[in-house]
């Protein structure tokens, strides 16, 4: 069942230029992830150190293979030295058409 994950990330505002630097860096990886169907970065018009990954995926099981690959060595990233918190991921796997 197809899967969507929204990613909310707060960045230390003094280092914008460095989460962005870092953000595209991890993204590229994050796209090439079998079961990965796209990303869309979003970032929060009053405050731009807060921003949503929008990530659409093939599925859960897609989506959870890439998580415990980012667990190991091999796929940790940078991200953290920009964090002020802990990323809040959200997955959502149903949709409902309104039209």
């Amino acid at each position: 069942m197809p899967t969507i994950v929204h990613l909310e990330l707060h960045v230390d505002p003094a280092r914008l230029d460095l989460a962005h630097e870092i953000a595209r860096e991890t993204l590229v990886a994050t796209r090439a992830w079998p079961g990965c169907e796209g990303l869309e970065v979003l970032i929060d018009d009053a405050d731009p150190s807060v921003m949503i990954v929008v990530e659409p995926w093939a599925s859960s099981a897609d989506h959870d293979a890439y998580v415990a690959w980012r667990a190991t060595p091999e796929g940790a990233n940078r991200l953290p030295e920009v964090l002020l918190a802990p990323p809040t991921t959200r997955t959502f796997a149903e949709t409902v058409s309104l039209g």
